[in-house]
């Protein structure tokens, strides 16, 4: 009989573990992932060319990931992808029900000959991760303006210093290990600064602080980053935030102010601070495009959309499992537990085996996790105030926050729509992915309306409708698929996209 063959999308600590999973249930697997190494921006490993040992690796899981890693890499019926885009998910026609066809891209992203691939899997696990959300403030387009996650990966990547005067600025637990980083290459942190006070975060944090006993290893990370900065006498402040950056040509100061617990500015509180780099997270923004590609229902939280799935890991659309940071933001012990429960059951494992139970417990403990940590670090709805009307919104396009207010009070330019053909926000070369969710709470706070209703016939407007996933030259589109042995025990079927292009 035949293995199951499971495409897995991301190499994180969820879709690694769904890969060793799956290859424990006795599945081939396709792993998938853009960077040229596993783990993700957690585990984010130095080019192998700098022959250099990783300063973290005594940290945060790293044997026990490095273990996986090599376990998965070397295993008969791995096949790794690495340097590979996936820009597209097909889905199957309506009387032929079926896992989406993977349309892939192999090689470096910026190379100029990527082959083309197809594949047909029996089951996906999408596990694509997230990115930092960045609320917009005057200045923050200016050269030397990071968001947390970028400034993060080149320390931790590459090595590479950001600034030698550094703020950290935003919202989450996230803004300790992004300071911590940047001290490890050698900047010097100016302040870390969480804009939600302190009443918030001790509501958040301290409901039903007995559950907490069940997160034993982040209160640890946490006293460990926090003794760090204490080492280098680094302030970390509550209810302040940065609300505009400043410079010529570069960031060269930033204005920062006390918040109330809704965000708005207290009047007088206002400051600046030198630096050449400011380093801003609001939290984080699921990459939900191939999961809405696929079909797959999505949920509201109190941060955002996210990936609805069932105890099993099990999306709406059949065959397509979903892990890690897509289904909520609950830290990688819980992306790694819902990577394996997807991977085991997307292989055929039985539901019932022993070893799920563990894993369906910290899973639940991790989604638990993640409601306390919306609770402790909400976004405060007065943040618009900090906009001026020539704050620039969409920096692709360069659409300030007077052109979103027009379009939102003229009849005929209120629709989501409507309103970013003629603003052009979100039509750049991120096509939306900083703006999008920051353009769609403007557009319906301006026009005082609920989200959109879908006009007949056409999806809901969203930030996360792309049904090209990620970009792709004309002469890759045009060129031939080159055929993939994974799919040798794959149906065939006809391709929608094939036909379109």
């Amino acid at each position: 009989m035949t293995a199951r063959h499971v495409a897995v999308v991301g190499a994180g600590p969820a879709g690694l573990a769904a890969a060793e999973a799956a290859l424990g249930a006795g599945a081939r697997v396709t792993l998938i992932d853009s960077a040229d190494q596993p783990g993700g921006q957690y585990h984010r490993m130095l080019p192998e060319a700098y022959g250099a040992a990783h300063p973290e690796r005594l940290q945060h899981g790293w044997r026990a990931f490095d273990r996986r890693r090599r376990r998965v890499l070397a295993h008969p019926r791995c096949a790794w992808w690495s340097e590979t885009s996936v820009w597209a998910l097909e889905r199957p026609d309506p009387d032929e029900p079926g896992v989406p066809r993977v349309h892939v891209l192999r090689g470096p992203a910026d190379g100029g000959r990527r082959s083309r691939r197809v594949l047909d899997p029996d089951a996906l696990v999408l596990a694509t991760g997230a990115h930092d959300r960045v609320l917009p403030f005057p200045g923050w387009e200016l050269p030397g303006v990071f968001t947390a996650g970028a400034a993060q990966a080149l320390a931790k990547g590459e090595r590479v210093v950001v600034g030698d005067r550094v703020v950290v600025a935003g919202s989450g637990p996230f803004l300790l290990p992004v300071a911590a980083s940047l001290l490890g290459v050698g900047s010097r942190v100016v302040e870390v600064l969480e804009a939600n006070p302190a009443g918030t975060l001790a509501r958040g944090w301290g409901r039903r602080p007995w559950r907490m006993a069940a997160h034993g290893a982040k209160a640890r990370e946490l006293a460990q980053y926090t003794a760090l900065l204490l080492r280098h006498r680094v302030p970390c402040r509550a209810g302040r935030t940065v609300v505009e950056a400043r410079g010529d040509g570069r960031v060269e100061e930033v204005v920062t102010a006390r918040l109330r617990a809704d965000w708005s500015v207290v009047p007088g509180t206002e400051r600046t601070a030198a630096v050449d780099a400011l380093c801003v997270s609001h939290g984080f923004s699921p990459q939900l495009e191939l999961p809405v590609a696929a079909g797959c229902a999505l949920r509201g939280t109190p941060g955002g959309d996210v990936v609805a799935v069932d105890d099993d890991q099990r999306t709406s659309c059949p065959g397509v499992y979903a892990a890690g940071e897509i289904t909520g933001i609950a830290g990688a012990p819980a992306a790694r537990a819902e990577g394996a429960l997807a991977g085991w059951l997307a292989a055929g494992g039985a539901r019932g085996a022993p070893a799920l139970r563990p894993l369906r417990r910290s899973r639940d403990q991790g989604r638990a996790f993640a409601v306390r940590l919306a609770d402790a670090h909400p976004i405060g709805a007065a943040w618009p105030g900090w906009l001026r009307p020539e704050t620039i919104v969409c920096r692709c396009e360069e659409a300030d926050y007077a052109s979103l207010c027009r379009a939102a009070g003229d009849v005929a330019t209120r629709g989501a729509r409507v309103a970013k053909l003629q603003t052009r926000a979100g039509l750049g070369p991120c096509q939306g992915r900083v703006c999008g969710p920051t353009v769609a709470e403007l557009g319906d706070r301006l026009a005082g309306r609920p989200p959109e209703h879908p006009a007949e016939g056409l999806p809901a407007p969203g930030p996360h409708h792309r049904p090209v996933a990620q970009p792709v030259r004309l002469g890759e589109l045009a060129a031939a698929p080159e055929p993939s042995p994974e799919n040798t025990t794959s149906r065939p079927r006809s391709s929608n996209t094939e036909q379109s292009s």
